[in-house]
């Protein structure tokens, strides 16, 4: 869905990968992530042959659930063994609640922020013959705007409760992620002129800068004139880029009417989330989107989806996301081949579109969708 040239960019590797056991991070989470994540080890352990590839798998604990058992919703061992034996991992679901919690925070979230996983990689792409054409990469900053989660509830003179939060945007991050934009602009570009004679709703690669300045004219306002301070001070490099812009809601509306036109957005932390959300809509379910966590140095391969409280242990959840998101997890760490395979098998299951989860109309279970990609394998 990308390419080498990401992977290889964000300083994964600059050679071809030798040869050796990789230990992936398994942590399921809450709810169905219980479910989804056996199906990404379970691609993993049935590549074949040819890619040289062997995995070890370590199983670690995070999420809502276990906060409630032990007040901790991501303990401290899962970061060390993250950071310190892991190659990658994989992450299934967090179950958040809608009211305030003393003492509980997102696991993801923290583990963006000590992993350095400045980037959430979401690509959105249809499949042929099936619902409309849509082939773009949603690139989410991951570590500032409102979600630093610095907030405060305070009564006024007259009794009334106020709620305020901080939205915060900086020059460093912005900067960060809207060069892993346009490199992931060009990479897709690379991928498309190598395949000539293959259908692409793309001829040139463009970058759209989704931000609502009009109004947040300093927050947003930075976030705009840094992404287009990085394109111009690198313009010998991303020349043949077209930079676009585009105001938040207008980005929905357009999204939407005709999502054929975006290759590559660029948002901070908020609107990428809504948008990448939002785009799975076009493509039939949040259950076959996928999204990786990534930083210079690490990749956190994650489902769109929540733990879906209401299908969770009825073993009809929708393994593709994950199943994707294990593909991209390796594709940011150099293994761009055994990524190809594993989306040409998810993409050759799509096609047929036979064996299915009730979410895309079908009835069979989330056991049964995962064989028949590792069959394709």
């Amino acid at each position: 869905m990308l390419s080498a040239r990401a992977s290889f960019r964000r300083a994964f590797s600059t050679t071809s990968p030798v040869f050796k056991a990789l230990k992936i991070g398994l942590i399921p989470g809450d709810g169905i992530g219980r479910e989804v994540i056996p199906a990404g080890k379970a691609v993993l352990e049935n590549l074949p042959a040819k890619f040289d590839l062997q995995f070890e798998f370590v199983h670690l604990d995070a999420g809502y659930e276990l906060f409630q058992k032990t007040g901790t919703a991501l303990p401290e061992e899962t970061v060390d063994v993250l950071k310190n034996s892991c190659d990658g991992a994989l992450f299934g679901a967090v179950s958040s609640p809608t009211v305030k919690v003393e003492g509980y925070s997102s696991p993801i979230v923290a583990l963006r922020k000590k992993l350095g996983l400045y980037a959430n990689v979401r690509p959105v792409k249809s499949v042929e013959g099936i619902g409309r054409p849509v082939d773009m990469v949603i690139v989410r900053e991951n570590t500032e705007d409102l979600y630093i989660k610095e907030e405060r509830t305070y009564k006024t003179e007259d009794g009334f409760l106020v709620a305020e939060a901080i939205k915060r945007i900086t020059e460093v991050a912005t900067t960060r992620i809207s060069k892993m934009a346009y490199e992931i602009a060009l990479s897709r570009q690379e991928i498309r002129d190598a395949s000539p004679n293959a259908k692409s709703l793309h001829s040139k690669p463009s970058v759209t800068v989704t931000h609502k300045s009009n109004v947040l004219s300093q927050s947003d306002g930075l976030f705009r004139e840094t992404c287009r301070k990085v394109y111009d001070a690198n313009i010998d490099e991303f020349a043949n880029i077209d930079y676009k812009e585009q105001i938040v809601d207008s980005m929905v509306y357009r999204m939407f009417r005709e999502p054929e036109i975006f290759d590559v957005v660029v948002a901070p932390n908020l609107y990428g989330d809504i948008l990448s959300d939002g785009a799975a809509a076009l493509v039939g379910s949040l259950g076959v989107v996928p999204s990786a966590n990534v930083g210079d140095n690490f990749a956190i391969g994650e489902p769109c989806h929540g733990s879906a409280p209401d299908i969770e242990g009825k073993g009809i959840s929708n393994p593709i996301a994950t199943i994707r998101s294990t593909a991209l997890m390796l594709e940011f760490m150099g293994y761009k081949d055994a990524a190809a395979k594993i989306y040409e098998a998810v993409d050759a299951n799509l096609s047929e579109d036979q064996i299915k989860t009730p979410d895309l109309g079908g009835n069979s279970t989330t056991q049964q969708v995962t064989d028949d990609i590792i069959r394709r394998l």
